[in-house]
């Protein structure tokens, strides 16, 4: 499985934007498709996932704020980010996870947003 992210960029406090994860290859593998995080000085932690059935799950940080999507004819994930925080700030990482047990995991190449105060 191939991961092509895009969007991500540099925004004000309370601005929006948009991340887009397209996966080519072994479609057919894949169950869950979403985002990690990694910010500067921490670990990476999950953001938002979908299964395939169309599941979500979200970190508590960004529950209500972020909204997460899938297009099941494109094999693409999109990540709406809403009234953005500094915190926010970090590399964001397309993931996605095989039905295998347990899952392979594969990753983009990540996509910097960067929140302004």
């Amino acid at each position: 499985v191939q991961l092509q992210a895009s969007g991500g960029g540099l925004v004000q406090a309370g601005g929006s934007l948009r991340l887009s994860c397209t996966a080519s290859g072994s479609i057919s593998s894949i169950n869950a498709m979403g985002w990690y995080r990694r910010a500067p000085g921490k670990q990476r932690e999950l953001v938002a996932i979908m299964t395939k059935f169309g599941i979500p799950n979200y970190a508590d940080s960004v529950k209500d704020r972020f909204t997460i999507s899938r297009d099941f004819s494109t094999s693409t994930v999109h990540l709406q980010m809403n009234r953005l925080k500094p915190e926010d700030t970090a590399v964001y990482y397309c993931n996605t996870a095989t039905w295998n047990n347990p899952p392979i995991h594969y990753w983009g190449q990540g996509t910097l947003v960067t929140v302004s105060s």
